[in-house]
């Protein structure tokens, strides 16, 4: 029953943290749970976040797909220094988010700390949840950067 009681918290901490994808995310595992889909979990578990890459870069890639965005767009982009700075940081993040992913695959209980810490970044600091994959690139960049620093 434990399961369902964090689920719940997590509901109410998201509704007061104004972050709608973490109470969905909460009150569609909890309706698993309480219809006894649990067989379910582990297969969501498994390949959940590659599914929600999938959705992401779909979203993404709209633009291209309607039109939105021609090559013309994309070659004007690259005329200045702020769209090789885009770049940059596209590129940055993409590997941020590799490293992310590879550490949530080695150790998936870091998602309670990036969960809370996404958390308290949206109350505290009235930021905007950018999702866990990020905010786990930055915890394996920051992890890399402590066993740099720090004598063994």
């Amino acid at each position: 029953m434990s399961g369902e009681w964090i689920l719940i918290a997590l509901i109410i901490i998201g509704w007061i943290g104004r972050s709608p994808i973490i109470t969905t995310a909460a009150c569609l595992l909890l309706i698993v749970k309480l219809i006894h889909l649990e067989r379910f979990l582990p297969a969501i578990e498994r390949r959940g976040l590659e599914l929600g890459l999938l959705f992401l870069t779909v979203a993404v890639l709209v633009p291209f797909a309607s039109g939105k965005i021609q090559i013309r767009d994309i070659l004007h982009s690259f005329a200045g220094w702020t769209g090789w700075a885009a770049l940059l940081g596209g590129a940055a993040a993409s590997f941020l988010n590799q490293k992310g992913l590879g550490l949530l695959k080695i150790d998936p209980q870091l998602m309670v700390g990036i969960v809370i810490g996404s958390i308290a970044g949206i109350v505290l600091l009235r930021g905007i949840p950018t999702g866990p994959l990020m905010a786990a690139g930055l915890t394996a960049l920051f992890l890399k950067l402590i066993q740099l620093l720090l004598p063994k």
